[in-house]
C-alpha cells in the first residue's frame, strides 16, 4: 500500500452533511470528511446510530430524496456523485461502485437465480452478448470460491447457505469490475468461522484487483484483519482516524479508547468487560458541543458548550479538545 500513498484520492468527500425529515429531524451526518486512495481499505468503526451505513448509503444516493436534505461534496473518481443523475448515476453503481450489504437479501431477487441476475449486472455495464456475461458470471462464482459454482449458478438465493449467499453477492458487487468497494458490516449475521472465511476473501480480492475498500464495522477485530486505516464515527461525526497499527496501539480519542477496552479477546480472560457508559445521543436532539461528552470521564466544562473541530497530527485526526497523550515509540 506504500505506493497508493503518493497517488491523488480515488476519493474525496468533504463536509458530508446528511438530515433525514420525517416526523421530525435527525442529523445523521455531520460535515465528515476524509480521501481514500486506490488500494487502500478504510475501516468505519463505531456503535449502531452512529452514521456508517449513512455514509456508505450516501455514496451511491440511497436515500430517498423527498426526505434527505444532504449537502458537502463526494468525489469518486473524478466524478461529482451529488449531481449524477439518470443513467449516469446507474453506470456509476456498480459500475464505478459497488456495494455488498450486510444482508444478502437486499441484493438479490429471490425470484430469479443467482445466475441470472449477475449475468444482467454485468450486461448492464458491458456491451457484451448474454453467453460471454453468463460466462463471467460464472467466473466470478468460481472467483470467490464458491464450491460446485457451476451448479449454484442456476440455485436460487434461498437454495444458497448464509456464507454462500455472501460470497455471491461478493460475486455480484465484483462483477463489473468496480474501483470502490463498499462493505457495509458483510459478516454480522455469519458464524465466526464463516466470518474469517469472507474477511480472508474480500482482503485477497481488494489485493488481487486492487480497488479501494471502505469497510464498515462495529467489530475492532474484523477492521483489523482488513483495514489498512480506521476512522471512528460518533453521532454522525468522525472523531479519530488513524492507521490500523496507531490505532490499537495507542488510540487518541477517549471514545475510541473505551471501544478497544470494551473488545472482548483472550488476554482479558477472567477480567471484568470495561464498558462505555451511558448511551449515544439522540440525532433529533445533538448537544451543542462534543457529542461524547456526556460519557466521556475526561470531558471539561467547554466540551459541553463548544463542539471539537478535526486536527490533522500527521498519521493521525482528531476532533477532541482533551486527546489522550500518544504513547512513545518502541525502540
Amino acid at each position: 500500500m506504500t505506493n497508493a500513498q503518493h497517488n491523488p484520492p480515488l476519493v474525496s468527500v468533504r463536509d458530508l452533511t446528511v438530515e433525514f425529515h420525517g416526523s421530525r429531524k435527525a442529523s445523521a451526518l455531520n460535515q465528515v470528511s476524509f480521501d481514500l486512495r486506490a488500494g487502500e481499505v478504510l475501516g468505519l468503526l463505531g456503535e449502531s446510530g452512529s452514521g456508517k451505513s449513512v455514509t456508505l448509503r450516501t455514496m451511491l444516493k440511497l436515500h430517498p430524496q423527498r426526505t434527505t436534505r444532504i449537502s458537502g461534496q463526494i468525489h469518486v473518481d473524478g466524478q461529482d456523485v451529488l449531481a449524477l443523475q439518470g443513467r449516469a448515476l446507474e453506470q456509476y453503481r456498480g459500475g464505478t461502485t459497488s456495494m455488498v450489504f450486510q444482508e444478502p437479501g437486499l441484493a438479490f431477487d429471490p425470484v430469479y437465480t443467482i445466475g441470472q441476475q449477475i449475468t444482467e449486472a454485468i450486461r448492464a455495464h458491458e456491451a457484451i452478448s448474454e453467453t460471454s456475461a453468463r460466462a463471467q458470471a460464472l467466473q466470478m462464482l468460481e472467483r470467490v470460491q464458491i464450491p460446485q459454482a457451476r451448479r449454484r449458478f442456476d440455485a436460487y438465493p434461498h437454495e444458497l447457505s448464509g456464507g454462500m449467499r455472501q460470497r455471491a453477492m461478493i460475486a455480484l458487487a465484483l462483477a463489473c469490475k468496480p474501483k470502490l468497494l463498499l462493505a457495509d458490516e458483510p459478516t454480522t449475521a455469519l458464524d465466526a468461522t464463516v466470518q474469517i472465511q469472507i474477511l480472508l476473501l474480500l482482503r485477497e480480492l481488494q489485493r488481487e484487483t486492487g480497488m479501494a475498500v471502505i469497510f464498515v464495522t462495529h467489530d475492532i477485530g474484523a477492521a483489523v484483519e482488513v483495514a489498512d486505516r480506521i476512522a471512528v464515527m460518533y453521532a454522525g461525526r468522525i472523531v479519530e482516524e488513524n492507521t490500523v497499527a496507531g490505532m490499537v496501539r495507542s488510540p487518541r480519542h477517549p471514545y475510541s479508547a473505551g471501544l478497544l477496552a470494551s473488545t472482548v479477546s483472550s488476554e482479558h480472560r477472567g477480567q471484568p468487560l470495561v464498558a462505555i457508559a451511558g448511551s449515544p445521543p439522540n440525532l433529533a436532539a445533538l448537544p451543542p458541543g462534543c457529542s461524547f461528552a456526556p460519557r466521556c470521564t475526561h470531558a471539561s466544562a467547554k466540551c459541553s458548550i463548544e463542539r471539537p473541530t478535526i486536527v490533522d497530527e500527521g498519521n493521525t485526526r482528531i476532533a477532541c479538545w482533551h486527546p489522550l497523550m500518544p504513547l512513545p515509540e518502541a525502540a
